[in-house]
């Protein structure tokens, strides 16, 4: 391969624990925002062009495993492996609801629509929960053969997809009547599941290989070999031309998506990668790894080289309080409004 400019990546630090989970909003008025979940109980919010640190969601009391913003950016949603769910606020950083599991939840996506949170984990079982009305019992949809790895919707929230940690495949789910239409079949346990921002394609990682699919006829449209096992795979979301995908080898390789050709290669993590995803626009994408780091990678690197190991002073208008009430989060402490630092408490891992 030839040698490609080298990519300095912004470097988010704040989480004391591995990032086993990102996500991007949607463009919005005030910009697009990028949410992480980690094992350190606190997922954070970020400003997802400089990522700086917005706001972290505290509450949980077990390693997050999953986390997801409405389409507005106005709510956010995570999985613990606390036995909840919990729906927050993305303004002000407040918990709005906690939604009782009875054993972990591994994968969590709001509909389309915002109006409903999937869930899903070691119960084996899909549940379904009405945002408007809380406290009400969720509908529950079909029982998984295994404990549920990903969740996702599609189809404009008429299909529900998920795969399994300890089998293949990803399952298609009729969201009304709960029962499966059609499971596209994969050698080995689906790692991560993406619906492209179009609706044409399901993204897929499974073992040493990524998979797409076409999202309406459910047909294998390209399958490629990874150098290594690969943990997260994502394609680029305007053009679709090229794709990234990551895993145990520490690195966040690009593709190309007509020939599977390898055209880039960023290191700089220092632990497996366990999630990438590209920005809504396909400016740039994100790597969480179990550095516990959050490198946010340019897609055309610029030529000279520049020093990006901090992040940006852009301000985003969503801010977690107001600025005398603001928490500064400096190395896994907290310094509240008197001064007084108090260490977060630290998480073992589920």
């Amino acid at each position: 391969m030839d040698k490609r400019k080298v990519a300095v990546p912004l470097v988010c630090h704040g989480h004391s624990r591995p990032v086993v989970d990102l996500f991007y909003s949607p463009i919005t008025p005030d910009g697009f925002f990028l949410v992480s979940a980690s094992k350190d109980s606190s997922p954070m919010l970020r400003n997802g062009e400089t990522g700086d640190w917005i706001g972290t969601f505290e509450g949980h009391k077990g390693a997050v495993w999953s986390c997801c913003l409405d389409a507005n950016a106005l709510f956010s949603a995570s999985g613990s492996a606390d036995f909840t769910a919990k729906l927050w606020d993305a303004l002000t950083g407040d918990e709005k609801h906690s939604f009782e599991h009875k054993h972990i939840v591994r994968a969590c996506a709001f509909s389309e629509d915002t109006h409903l949170l999937l869930t899903g984990g070691f119960e084996k079982i899909l549940r379904i929960f009405d945002l408007n009305r809380p406290d009400a019992s969720p509908r529950e949809v079909g029982n998984s053969s295994g404990s549920i790895r990903t969740v996702a919707w599609l189809h404009s929230d008429q299909t529900i997809l998920s795969s399994c940690t300890d089998s293949g495949g990803v399952r298609l789910w009729d969201a009304r009547s709960g029962k499966i239409v059609q499971t596209l079949e994969t050698k080995s346990p689906v790692t991560s599941a993406e619906v492209s921002r179009d609706g044409r394609y399901i993204t897929t990682a499974d073992g040493s290989s990524v998979k797409f699919w076409d999202a309406n006829h459910f047909g294998l449209v390209k399958s490629y070999n990874m150098p290594c096992n690969t943990e997260s795979a994502s394609l680029e979301p305007k053009l679709g031309n090229i794709f990234i995908a990551g895993g145990e080898d520490m690195w966040v390789h690009v593709f190309d998506f007509h020939t599977g050709e390898q055209i880039g290669c960023n290191k700089g993590h220092h632990g497996p990668v366990h999630c990438v995803r590209f920005s809504p626009g396909g400016e740039s994408y994100a790597s969480g790894s179990e550095d516990g780091t959050i490198r946010i990678w340019q897609t055309n690197p610029p030529n000279h080289e520049e020093n990006h190991s901090g992040t940006g002073n852009a301000q985003t208008g969503k801010l977690k309080a107001s600025t005398d009430e603001v928490t500064r989060k400096i190395e896994g402490f907290h310094i509240n409004k008197e001064g007084k630092a108090e260490e977060k408490q630290k998480i073992a891992n589920a």
